[in-house]
């Protein structure tokens, strides 16, 4: 039962930048095709000392990944996009507009609380209250809990603006630009034709002032000049935004949650925000699915927050890095970044304090003592902790083989990833078996080398490429979670290692 405020869609674009992992995590829902379809894919961008290219950035990318690694899209979009696949569960997901959450009592088995509506209250009970209700979340407050960290000072104007233009797409900054002296200005190309600008205001400023349509407009036809943007244009929606750099210092106490805005704000650069919502909700989707099943006790929640509280961490001290840059809180970090924007033109070598360090996969670290002895035998691949990344296969369907990606085998359940070229052993298949007769959904997915593929198998390595990139022979094997991330990996699969490793992660 999701409890949402607002009537519908929000508006204004808001969050715009989604990447490749969140769409990796929204293939999962079934509604990536519309993500893709309307979102404007990009892969780097460049920065400007005011009218003088400083920076050109590139993302990791190549013609071999199944996504790009972000795409532009306006959050009414993305909302419009989930809800969509929301509704092709009507029994699984109920939604209640124009509702919201007050007086809320955390109990030992249960949550109870008043829900407000334009009809008048009733009492809701639930045994888990997951509170995605942002900066000033109610549930994070009854769960007596708090963020702390660092609040910027420096403010910004937000606005979307209606534009033709024949622009690639790509994330462009300007530092000290001639049109807006002393400010730093950012643009997003987004879909239908409309632009994302954001730009800071001086110090001297009222914010309540500069974010009036007679103020705003003015500063954006002057920059849009500037880099020879002279279509017709107008304004569509124009907000405020100040940087904060905060978290909560546990995301569960007792049944209620928090996830989202709710338990960590990030600072925009760097789109960390949204994202790091995306990989909240498919971290705690799993767990809690398998404690409302009695598959593992409640206890396994205390992952969720202690991996994903280091995970804000992470994007909280690159966000900052990237703030201070954008916004000097102080004389000292002003004049660093005059020092660098003055070098970088001539100076490659200064130009990486300039990058804006866009989001990443969430990487996990994992207590060395759990994992099986043969981790220290492997040289490169992905790591426990880590995500497994994607990568060209030959996919062998009942109808026939068909080129795919690595991420396509993958689904909400434990994943044996086995690089094998015989059959799947008697003693591992009954291992699997024992896993999945208890309740809890795991496979094994045997990946063979190129060549005649054998009975069972699910993927060819047809290029070998995937064998050499993660440093696998023959028998290797990962074990992923159902979020994605590796479990663990062998170079000779142990099946009983494998059995213990599940235990050991719904434990």
């Amino acid at each position: 039962v999701v409890v949402e405020a607002d009537t519908g869609y929000c508006t204004g674009s808001r969050a715009i930048c989604i990447s490749r992992r969140s769409l990796e995590i929204i293939a999962q829902l079934g509604a990536l095709p519309a993500f893709v379809a309307k979102g404007l894919a990009w892969t780097g961008g460049r920065s400007y000392h005011g009218d003088r290219p400083v920076l050109e950035f590139a993302m990791p990318h190549d013609a071999s990944q199944r996504l790009p690694p972000m795409i532009n899209l306006q959050q009414y979009y993305i909302e419009q996009f989930l809800l969509d696949a929301c509704e092709q569960r009507p029994t699984l997901i109920e939604i209640r507009w124009q509702s919201t959450v007050a007086d809320i009592e955390p109990g030992d088995d249960a949550v109870r609380m008043r829900v407000r509506t334009p009809l008048g209250d009733y009492r809701l009970e639930a045994p888990w209250l997951v509170g995605c209700d942002g900066a000033r979340s109610v549930v994070r407050e009854a769960a007596g809990l708090s963020l702390e960290g660092t609040r910027y000072e420096g403010r910004y104007v937000i606005a979307d603006i209606a534009c033709p233009t024949t622009r690639p797409v790509e994330r462009l900054a300007w530092f000290d630009p001639p049109s807006n002296p002393g400010s730093t200005i950012l643009m997003h190309r987004q879909p239908d034709d409309v632009w994302r600008i954001d730009y800071q205001l001086r110090d001297d400023e009222d914010p309540e002032v500069a974010a009036r349509p007679e103020a705003v407009i003015p500063r954006i036809e002057a920059h849009l000049s500037m880099i020879g943007e002279r279509r017709d244009w107008s304004p569509i929606w124009i907000s405020l935004y100040r940087a904060n750099a905060l978290t909560a210092r546990r995301y569960v106490q007792g049944r209620c949650v928090l996830a989202g805005d709710a338990a960590h704000l990030v600072p925009i650069f760097g789109v960390r925000g949204a994202n790091s919502g995306f990989e909240d909700a498919h971290a705690l989707g799993w767990r809690l699915a398998y404690v409302m099943k009695g598959l593992a006790p409640a206890s396994i929640l205390e992952s969720y927050s202690r991996e994903r509280v280091q995970a804000a961490h992470d994007n909280l001290a690159a966000g900052m890095k990237s703030t201070e840059f954008m916004s000097p809180p102080s004389f000292a970090f002003e004049l660093m970044r005059t020092a660098v924007l003055s070098l970088a033109g001539h100076h490659p070598w200064v130009r990486s304090l300039i990058n804006p360090r866009q989001t990443q996969a969430s990487a996990y670290r994992i207590d060395p003592q759990r994992l099986p002895a043969q981790e220290r035998e492997f040289e490169r691949g992905p790591a426990p902790g880590q995500v497994t990344g994607d990568a060209p296969v030959t996919l062998l369907r009942e109808d026939g083989q068909r080129s795919g990606h690595l991420t396509e085998l993958l689904g909400p359940r434990f994943t044996l990833l086995l690089f094998s070229s015989a059959p799947v052993s008697a003693e591992l298949r009954g291992c699997i078996g024992a896993i999945r007769n208890r309740g809890v959904d795991a496979t094994v997915i045997p990946v063979a080398a190129s060549g005649s593929p054998h009975t069972g198998t699910r993927a060819i390595d047809s290029q070998g490429d995937l064998r050499r990139d993660w440093d696998a022979t023959d028998g290797s094997a990962w074990l992923v979670r159902p979020d994605g991330h590796v479990l663990a990996r062998w170079r000779r699969v142990v099946a009983s290692e494998v059995r213990q490793m599940i235990d050991g992660e719904l434990q």
